[in-house]
């Protein structure tokens, strides 16, 4: 049973089932040319809100430990979660302009009017990650599932290529479960990583 923290913004109702910090495991299987990238990594997510109408989104995933070898830090990202809507002129932003008039809270009933045709929700995803690598994610939110896909792609002058993903998250049997796939290194899109989370907090 998933319970709705009761300071819980109306906008994120749909995307509550993420919140929390999780961890577990997962396998990397990505091909390019003759070289085959392959190992178990740990993982950890973490979902939070600070009273916005977004959740704030970290994770990070190491190599895991093989025969005493050290464990190798695979990468970083951080980023927000967000149905997508238009902005309010009473909402802060850009920037720190602050918005105009009073705050309008918004309610359940606002919410469900924004259920696209599938029965499910649009959502924005921006994510930044440690290797450079800026990503915006376009999708939806249809029960405990989440669909999202690359709609651009920023890199750093020095980052590797990186040219799209796609991204699935589901929750099953109280686990979060993930799939990653990844346009890079000059290859098309393919399967690239995976992992089963469990909720710690």
């Amino acid at each position: 049973m998933i319970e709705l923290p009761t300071d819980l913004p109306a906008d994120l109702v749909p995307l509550a089932w993420l919140l929390g910090v999780w961890e577990g495991t997962g396998v990397i299987d990505y091909h390019v040319g003759d070289t085959h990238y392959e190992g178990e990594f740990t993982h950890r997510v973490s979902f939070s809100h600070d009273g916005g109408p977004f959740l704030n989104y970290s994770a990070t995933a190491y190599t895991a430990s093989v025969d005493g070898a050290p464990s190798r830090r695979l990468n970083s990202e951080t980023g927000f979660w967000r149905l997508a809507r238009p902005s309010l002129a009473s909402e802060p932003g850009p920037g720190l302009l602050p918005g105009l008039g009073d705050e309008i809270a918004r309610t359940a009933d606002d919410v469900e009017l924004l259920r696209n045709a599938d029965e499910g929700f649009d959502v924005e995803v921006s994510l930044v990650h440690s290797d450079g690598v800026s990503e915006l994610y376009l999708g939806q939110v249809k029960g405990p599932r989440v669909d999202i896909a690359t709609d651009a792609v920023v890199r750093t002058a020095n980052a590797r290529h990186y040219a799209a993903a796609t991204r699935i998250y589901g929750l099953v049997d109280g686990h979060l479960l993930w799939a990653w796939d990844i346009a890079a290194l000059g290859r098309e899109l393919g399967s690239h990583a995976s992992a089963r989370l469990a909720k710690v907090s």
